[in-house]
């Protein structure tokens, strides 16, 4: 391989383990008929003149697998938080308890359990999409290295090494969003 050049697989990496983690997260606020203080996660809170994650204006438990509670500590907030629960499309009616705002998770139906799996499935294909842009910047920076006088043979070396990443990323998302659509249609 070329002395001079060297493609900053570390980065490449990093870049792809960001949008794995990223979507586990995604994975993680589609609810299963089960709770889990980490749905609640993507809903914003209008509070004190800024949107605001639930988990910072009180604390969240799950008491049981089908109840989720939210200790809200400023008694003003109360309000402002059980209207971004009801906003956020997460299909949970809350119910007021002073302070606890208590969350009954309902059993998912057939329709239900397969739009949330259409949805994991869009999550992934988000995540392929960025793994993607990934490999297309390291390709790029093949081709530039290859202006500057790289050899084809090494050229060929680090694109194959750069697509072998990528295919080892994408069946991570693949096997990862598997496992969800499962753990979704799991009755």
């Amino acid at each position: 391989m070329s002395e001079d050049f060297m493609l900053d697989t570390d980065d490449l990496k990093r870049r792809m383990d960001g949008a794995i983690s990223s979507l586990k997260t995604e994975f993680a606020s589609l609810r299963t008929g089960r709770g889990s203080a980490s749905m609640l996660e993507p809903v914003m809170v209008e509070a004190y003149g800024q949107r605001t994650p639930i988990n910072q204006v009180g604390t969240v438990n799950v008491p049981e697998p089908r109840m989720v509670t939210i200790n809200v500590w400023d008694k003003s907030m109360v309000n402002a938080v059980e209207k971004a629960i009801r906003e956020s499309g997460l299909g949970i009616n809350p119910q007021l308890n002073g302070t606890i705002i208590m969350l009954p998770i309902p059993e998912l139906n057939e329709e239900r359990r397969r739009e949330l799996s259409k949805v994991a499935g869009q999550y992934a294909e988000h995540a392929r999409v960025s793994i993607r842009n990934v490999r297309r910047d390291g390709m790029d920076q093949i081709k530039k290295g290859k202006a500057d006088g790289l050899s084809e043979d090494d050229q060929k070396i680090w694109e194959g090494e750069v697509q072998d990443m990528t295919n080892a990323y994408i069946k991570q998302i693949d096997d990862a969003l598997e496992n969800k659509q499962a753990e979704i249609m799991q009755v």
